[in-house]
């Protein structure tokens, strides 16, 4: 038997504990790229109003998505390259709006410059919590609250 949704997103949290607060390049660096919440995490943004400050992030397969801090200009939209120079839209003079307030990303809370190549592993293991029916329900409850479906000329409802 597997671990629970929450279950998994507290070995993450055990697993990927939060560095220091950096403002070196490197660090500032990892801004210009929207680090991923875990399925939890998003949920809990989503709770807290920000469901229009997300995108949509397919796998290059198609058979999983994120929702994840939305690219400068790209708000509730699929991840389109053309405004991933733009940077994250929580990164405001050079700092996160989303720093301690509690819906910071975990990979954002873990990446750091003295974590080399540990950042990856990170990734991969939030793409496993995205790659579950909890995480699917959340997507199209996210469509449907902002209008995301819609303006894709779709409907989608959720699964029992």
């Amino acid at each position: 038997m597997g671990l629970s949704a929450t279950g998994y997103h507290f070995q993450l949290l055990k697993k990927y504990p939060p560095s220091e607060p950096c403002s070196c390049e490197i660090c500032q660096g990892y801004c210009q790229r929207p680090g991923w919440w875990t399925v939890e995490e998003a949920s809990k943004a989503i709770l807290a109003g920000y469901a229009n400050h997300m995108m949509l992030e397919m796998a290059p397969e198609g058979n999983f998505a994120v929702l994840s801090p939305a690219f400068k200009g790209n708000e509730v939209n699929y991840a389109l390259e053309i405004y991933a120079n733009q940077g994250c839209t929580f990164l405001k003079e050079g700092l996160c709006e989303l720093f301690n307030t509690g819906h910071e990303p975990l990979e954002c809370r873990f990446c750091h410059h003295s974590r080399k190549g540990k950042g990856e592993l990170c990734h991969r293991d939030i793409e496993n919590d995205w790659n579950t029916p909890e995480a699917k329900r959340l997507i199209v409850q996210w469509g449907n609250l902002t209008g995301f479906w819609s303006r894709q000329g779709m409907i989608v409802q959720e699964k029992p």
